[in-house]
């Protein structure tokens, strides 16, 4: 199937590519069905929503940028996206793109779960508080060069 992006590119996407928001995302309850599409050269990617073409995100492997990152998926998270192992698990988080681009930032507070087995998914809000919806990915980068 042909769908539109954000940026008005028009992409083919696979049926077995569609990742499935059962609850959609927090204020997005509405759209339910998203791809993932990489962004060239970068290890950056486009959540786009098949809905709504206007309906995107950018998001990253968070592990990337910030080495440190870790956290527990509650029973209840596990059970609703079907995770039988860790190895089913990816992980992707949302990036706030700022102008200058050193000002963008992630948002470790609710990574976004994605089960690759069946491509259930859900973003999920931690109660960490060494997490916030505000990482500098410039800091992380700093931080590994340290």
């Amino acid at each position: 199937m042909k769908i539109e992006t954000k940026f008005k590119d028009i992409v083919e996407v696979k049926k077995s590519d569609i990742l499935d928001f059962e609850q959609g995302l927090p204020g997005f309850q509405t759209d339910n069905n998203f791809v993932l599409i990489p962004i060239e050269g970068t290890d950056l990617s486009l959540l786009q929503s098949v809905q709504t073409s206007e309906l995107a995100f950018i998001i990253t492997d968070p592990f990337i940028f910030f080495k440190e990152y870790d956290f527990e998926l509650s029973s209840i998270e596990q059970e609703l996206l079907d995770i039988n192992n860790e190895k089913e698990v990816f992980v992707q988080v949302i990036l706030t793109v700022a102008d200058p681009f050193e000002k963008t930032t992630a948002n470790l507070k609710a990574p976004i779960i994605i089960n690759t087995k069946n491509n259930k998914c859900k973003q999920v809000v931690l109660v960490d508080d060494r997490y916030r919806t505000k990482h500098l990915l410039i800091d992380a980068l700093i931080g590994q060069e340290g």
